[in-house]
Order: C-alpha cells, then sequence, then structure tokens
C-alpha cells in the first residue's frame, strides 16, 4: 500500500528546538544565516534533524550547523534549478499548443478553398 503523508515544513522556531536538543545551544552566529534559508527553502524537521546530528565524535555545534548551512543552500538550488525547468517545460507545451492550433485552422482554410475547386481548376 502507498501512502502520502503531508508533513509540514520546517520554521526557524522548530529548528531551534531541534538544535536545543541535538547540539544543546540556545544561539549561534549561524542561526540568522539558517533564519533566512529556512524562509526560503522548504525543508522537513527530519531532513533538518539529520544534519544537526553529529556524526562522529569530532564533530561540534559549529560543523554541524555548517553542514545544514550547505544542505539548505543544496536544496534552495535544487528547487530553483525544478522550477526553471517547470516553466520551461510549460512554455514548450504552450508553444506546441499553440502550433497545432495554427496547424488546424490552415488545414480547415485549405479544406474549404480546396471544397469549391472543380476538375477545371474554377472556383465556384
Amino acid at each position: 500500500m502507498d501512502l502520502h503523508i503531508e508533513m509540514s515544513y520546517c520554521c526557524f522556531e522548530a529548528f531551534k528546538m531541534l538544535a536545543k536538543n541535538y547540539l544543546d545551544i540556545d544561539s549561534h552566529p549561524l542561526f540568522g544565516e539558517i533564519r533566512r534559508l529556512l524562509e526560503e527553502t522548504n525543508m522537513i524537521p527530519a531532513d533538518v534533524a539529520e544534519n544537526l546530528m553529529p556524526k562522529s565524535e569530532e564533530q561540534d555545534a559549529n560543523t554541524c550547523l555548517k553542514n545544514l548551512v550547505e544542505a539548505l543552500m543544496e536544496s534552495k538550488e535544487k528547487a530553483r534549478k525544478k522550477a526553471e525547468e517547470e516553466a520551461r517545460l510549460k512554455e514548450e507545451k504552450e508553444k506546441e499548443e499553440q502550433c497545432a492550433k495554427e496547424k488546424v485552422g490552415e488545414d480547415a482554410t485549405t479544406r474549404s478553398t480546396t471544397k469549391g475547386v472543380k476538375e477545371n481548376g474554377f472556383i465556384h
């Protein structure tokens, strides 16, 4: 069975709670940039948490926050490219539809003028 689950995107307040839980920090110089990126990008809380979790003992809060910034920037770029591609495809589809309409109009005109042509070439 395939289910579609609607999940909300992570806002800055949710991010702050995740940062407190995973990194035990309440503020950091990167919080401003993260706030801006979260407002510009759609990322679910699970993806934010994944980037905040230290992957080794050597990773500190600063490293984890930088990882999150990079992930948010990649997500933003991916969304931008997707939107551009969708706009390009929509434009191509509209052009194809317009050409098809014009062709149908030309075919109808051709049929109506050839309909009145007699075998001798005169139009009645």
